[in-house]
């Protein structure tokens, strides 16, 4: 394994070469010197074309790494980002007497096993591929780990752990957090995608979630015929979700079936905490009478308690268009630095829900947000936690599917209409009112009590008996600090006039007395800043500090 490692190691590093040496020269000109140099956006989308070429060149684990970074916009540049969701993780399937091997070393004779096996695969994919076959209980697709596959991707995963150090030096430091978190992930995700036990597990726990909805459709696992290399599953036959002819042919609304996507998995990620990751037209159908169905659990996921509640509050944000809390929530999810601009990410912000909600911007408002941000999302502060990364990607993928199916498409009418059909949203606004309630009872309060004292306060006055006592409390000296400078800089000022008065009348020993007394006062006025004196701001409390405070 490690001499497979070393050679892949070179092979990788001769392919991307050329790319490191360019990447290099962006920072000096002369690789170890001059200065660095600028680089349009055509030549970031020649060279994520170069990049995506080698990807492929490379194979599976490379392939698959390609498309985790399609939905990392904090890592690359847009450009590459819009090459790479191209990306399709369709390959060849490999020969049949591989594949059979794998089989029947898994479960034996593919004669005993199934009544009828289809030797031709209905797909191929750069980890596994699909057969037809059919039992006893029915017909099944058969999903088979690809031969030499997990020998090569642990090999890859060793360069990927060895290039990083060295990626790194050419990046930020967000984005070196954002690149570290994207190796564990990925890392993560590739070894649970190939283990079919894990993909048979999620795909029963999603399809109990769904089992009160007739409106989805999850195939069920053949258990005695599924290992850690081979998958059986029930075959649901669908039409692809994006074939918009064919749907159009079986008079099936578009965009019921977007709002059903939708959300199915804001279900999934909001309620059930455990979600379908990989929502791509391949692995999504819709049969005859508008069912949806689902195919693919190898990459999965579960959100946990603390992110499925700042996604009800980012949503709900974005239903009120409040912008502010829409940037709280994003600083507390880990995803927006707390030293970003919050006025520029508010404009961006705005703009976005614009644009969600179809609305006609002018576009001298784009070009001025633009100017602002200069490179769009690649520049802002922005990094991606690795409990996020999956969450991205579907709500990324899913918008794609969406606006397939209706470009009119309203994600945040949807989401707005799920969260109050869900009770998130009469929470919100029972809370509101009970605060209100709480802010009318203290003011009712002190208006009852106010005129009295008022009245008395006045009649104090009337008589001249009122007295007033100040308990002007300086727990840091700040009073005193302030007088001494006020003196000090009297005392300077004075003393810088009284030598240039006695200078000029040729009195030069006075003015000499005159010069030391004002460096000394000067020196005393500058020791004085120089403390560690002065006022201390008092920290603001943030939403997350509120809420904590809520809780206790």
């Amino acid at each position: 394994m490690n001499l497979r490692s070393y050679w892949r190691f070179v092979v990788v590093t001769w392919q991307f070469l050329p790319l490191i040496v360019a990447y290099t020269r962006d920072r000096n000109r002369f690789l170890f010197f001059g200065r660095g140099r600028t680089v349009s956006a055509e030549q970031r989308r020649r060279r994520a074309r170069s990049l995506l070429e080698k990807l492929l060149a490379l194979g599976p684990t490379f392939i698959k790494l390609g498309q985790l970074l399609s939905t990392r916009p904090d890592v690359l540049p847009p450009e590459y980002i819009d090459e790479f969701e191209e990306l399709q993780d369709r390959v060849p399937p490999a020969d049949w007497a591989a594949a059979r091997e794998v089989l029947e070393s898994e479960l034996g004779p593919v004669d005993d096993a199934f009544d009828n096996f289809d030797s031709d695969a209905i797909s191929g994919a750069s980890l596994g591929q699909v057969y037809y076959a059919e039992t006893e209980n029915g017909p099944v697709a058969v999903k088979l780990r690809r031969p030499g596959v997990q020998d090569l991707v642990e090999a890859d995963l060793r360069v990927i752990k060895w290039s990083l150090p060295i990626l790194q030096q050419f990046v930020d430091e967000a984005r070196a957090f954002s690149l570290e978190t994207l190796a564990d992930e990925f890392d993560k995700t590739i070894r649970e995608e190939m283990d079919y036990v894990r993909e048979a597990r999620m795909l029963e726990e999603i399809k109990a979630n769904f089992a009160d909805d007739d409106t989805i459709r999850i195939p069920s696992v053949d258990d005695s015929r599924s290992t850690e290399r081979v998958l059986t599953m029930e075959y649901v036959p669908g039409t692809k979700i994006t074939d918009l002819e064919e749907l159009d042919d079986k008079h099936l609304d578009r965009t019921e079936l977007a709002e059903m996507l939708q959300r199915a998995y804001l279900k999934m990620i909001i309620e059930d905490g455990v979600f379908h990751a990989d929502p791509h037209p391949g692995n999504l159908a819709v049969q005859d009478d508008g069912t949806l169905v689902f195919y693919d659990f190898g990459m999965s996921g579960y959100v946990d308690p603390f992110i499925q509640e700042r996604i009800v509050d980012f949503y709900i944000a974005v239903a009120n268009q409040d912008i502010q809390a829409i940037l709280d929530t994003l600083v507390e999810m880990g995803t927006l630095s707390p030293e970003a601009d919050r006025k520029v990410m508010g404009d961006v912000l705005e703009l976005a829900i614009a644009d969600a909600r179809g609305e006609d911007i002018e576009q001298y408002r784009v070009q001025q947000i633009v100017q602002q941000v200069e490179d769009t999302i690649y520049d802002f502060p922005f990094r991606l936690p690795a409990n996020l990364a999956l969450v991205l990607r579907v709500a990324t993928v899913v918008e794609g599917v969406c606006v397939t199916l209706d470009e009119d498409f309203d994600f945040i009418d949807v989401a707005t209409t799920y969260l109050r059909e869900q009770g998130y949203l009469e929470d919100q606004v029972r809370q509101y009112i009970e605060d209100r309630a709480d802010e009318l009872g203290r003011a009712t309060t002190s208006a009852l009590r106010t005129p009295p004292k008022l009245e008395e306060a006045l009649d104090l006055a009337v008589h001249e008996d009122l007295q007033v006592e100040v308990d002007l409390r300086d727990s840091q000296g700040l009073i005193g600090t302030f007088t001494r400078r006020l003196v000090y800089g009297l005392v300077l000022a004075s003393g810088v006039l009284s030598t240039a008065v006695l200078y000029v009348s040729d009195e030069f020993i006075a003015a000499g007395v005159t010069t030391v007394l004002a460096l000394v006062t000067a020196t005393l006025l500058f020791f004085s800043f120089r403390r560690k004196r002065g006022f201390t701001a008092q920290p603001q409390f943030t939403r997350q500090n509120m809420r904590e405070r809520d809780r206790e």
